[in-house]
């Protein structure tokens, strides 16, 4: 039913209508499982309240913020809103986050080659947090340089550090050939408690193949919500059919770094479709058999909307049009890639029942 802003119930009848899904939606995850839930700020305070009960906090895995590349409530007087947010929580520890692919900027780094491939190289030195000697006095220790010389860690302004590893790790990595040394002339001499900083620094050996990035909390430089509509409108042959549609790269994204080639993905607030094209469109890259099933209820579309007009009665007929041409139009550009892609679907329709 109808919930509009002006009710006195506005935030309480929201819950009440999301509250027993995602209960039901845990009950269908697998163990590692994953659920990721698109929020706008209205409702995320919310959401992550109810979240936190059903899923539990040490389950929460993130928030992604993700840039839609328009900005909303330009009118009102307070801020515009250009992001849009997507809660993720697993079922159990189980779930294993996938990482990113590494795109072109990231593969600029690995500019080094050895007889086992490309790799960048990292200091053995800690940087960032906890990064001094008192932080973990067991990875202070002396490594030797090339030269035979004592090397401790010296952090940039002149303290004692502590090296990544403790000292039989280090010594394993010299054993396999991953350790490289780089030699700078020193300003000045530092010493600290006795210590002197040696103009030699090591670094670590880091290799591409295998290589991915962690997931970031914010998605940027990705497709926006215009052009997530401008996919659906190429597709219907008309703009203003639905309005908001998820981009599909967005999707793609979540996919790839929660899902293996086998599983079925499930949305139930399914609207135009986005994820069924973006599962689609994934088995087509990966050659994965991802399956989907989407639900929605079948919303009736205003008489006087562009959805109507072009023939569309309610939301579910236009999600079935969208696969059917989303389908068709990934076969036809892939061509004999795709070849064994399966675009096919069933539709199954909810009954009426005197059960309460």
């Amino acid at each position: 039913s109808t919930n509009t802003e002006t009710s006195g119930r506005y935030h309480t009848e929201w819950l009440n209508m999301m509250y027993p899904r995602l209960r039901l939606a845990r009950n269908l995850l697998s163990d590692d499982g994953v659920i990721f839930i698109s929020i706008d700020d209205n409702e995320l305070h919310n959401l992550r309240k109810i979240c936190d009960e059903i899923y539990g906090e040490d389950n929460f895995i993130g928030c992604i913020c993700r840039a839609t590349g328009t900005t909303t409530g330009q009118d009102a007087n307070k801020i515009g809103s250009s992001l849009d947010y997507c809660l993720v929580y697993a079922k159990t520890n189980s779930f294993v986050l996938k990482g990113l692919e590494l795109d072109e900027d990231d593969l600029k780094r690995f500019n080094e080659v050895d007889d086992r491939g490309r790799y960048s190289m990292l200091q053995l030195r800690k940087t960032g947090n906890a990064d001094t000697r008192e932080d973990r006095p067991n990875m202070f220790y002396a490594v030797k340089a090339p030269d035979g010389s004592d090397v401790y860690p010296f952090g940039p302004t002149g303290y004692l550090s502590r090296w990544r590893v403790a000292k039989d790790t280090y010594e394993q990595l010299v054993s396999d050939n991953m350790i490289v040394w780089k030699k700078n002339e020193l300003d000045e001499t530092i010493e600290v408690d006795g210590y002197l900083k040696s103009s030699w620094t090591p670094y670590v050996k880091y290799y591409l193949e295998g290589r991915t990035k962690q997931v970031s909390n914010l998605f940027q430089n990705i497709e926006g919500n215009k052009k997530a509509s401008l996919v659906l409108k190429d597709l219907l042959g008309a703009k203003g059919i639905f309005d908001n549609p998820k981009p599909v790269e967005f999707i793609c994204i979540l996919l790839k770094i929660a899902t293996d080639e086998n599983d079925i993905i499930l949305d139930f607030f399914s609207g135009s479709s986005t994820t069924a094209h973006a599962v689609m469109q994934l088995n087509s890259e990966e050659g994965g058999k991802r399956k989907f099933i989407m639900v929605q209820l079948p919303e009736t579309t205003n008489e006087k909307s562009e959805a109507y007009k072009a023939g569309y009665k309610n939301i579910c007929e236009i999600g079935k049009e969208r696969i059917r041409r989303a389908g068709e139009k990934i076969k036809e550009e892939k061509g004999l890639e795709a070849l064994n892609l399966d675009v096919g679907f069933k539709v199954l329709k909810l009954d009426t029942s005197n059960i309460r």
